[in-house]
């Protein structure tokens, strides 16, 4: 015949099993939420030899998010910028780089551009050129002059626009971005003899730095 004390003890274990039978229906086993997405950040532009923090925050399937510090850092371009594993970016040389945050097989990007220092003007190439009507095209190039130095390409990184044209809009002419030659396109709009100002802009530093081209519109 069992004891009261073994009664209590029998009692007590039945009282526990019954309360995680309760949580475990209720609430079912628990699961750690599984990494969707990495936002890295920030897109931006340094000088050279400059440096910017990146970070990393992670989307869970749960819908929560966090900061992320166990991340592997890697840059597309180490001749533009490299990073450190703690993901400190430094600017080596004019250009831009994809970085890559990853935690597993999850990973997310930004990207960072380089800008020169101690620029003291830009230049276009040529500084005037024709292009015929309904899908003409003219090649242009930009350097940047360098206090005690070579001129460097920017063509890549300068910013291009059609500030002005003799008549139409300026929609009639078509601007790429981030290519080497800069292209640009006469649309079908543009009339013979149409004048458009071609304008490079770079930035380095607090300075930032235009240069100007004229395209004529030939049949």
């Amino acid at each position: 015949m069992l004891s009261s004390k073994q009664k209590l003890q029998i009692a007590g274990a039945f009282l526990v099993l019954l309360f995680f039978a309760t949580v475990l229906g209720c609430n079912g086993f628990f699961v750690n939420p599984t990494l969707t997405s990495i936002a890295v950040g920030p897109t931006a532009t340094i000088q050279q030899n400059g440096t910017v923090q990146m970070s990393a925050v992670g989307t869970y399937n749960d819908g929560t998010t966090q900061s992320l510090s166990d991340v592997f850092w890697s840059s597309a371009d180490t001749s533009v910028a490299t990073i450190s594993k703690s993901g400190l970016v430094t600017g080596v040389s004019p250009g831009s780089s994809t970085i890559t945050g990853a935690s597993g097989t999850v990973s997310g990007t930004a990207t960072v551009t380089v800008a020169l220092s101690n620029v003291t003007g830009i230049t276009i190439n040529p500084t005037s050129a024709t292009a015929a009507q309904n899908g003409g095209f003219q090649n242009f190039t930009a350097s940047a002059t360098i206090s005690g130095g070579s001129p460097v390409d920017i063509t890549a990184t300068a910013t291009w626009s059609i500030s002005s044209v003799s008549t139409g809009n300026v929609t009639d002419f078509t601007v790429t971005q981030g290519q080497n030659p800069e292209v640009v396109t006469v649309g079908s709009s543009a009339a013979i003899g149409e004048r458009a100002t071609v304008t490079a802009t770079y930035t380095s530093g607090a300075n930032t730095f235009t240069a100007n081209a004229t395209l004529t519109v030939i049949q």
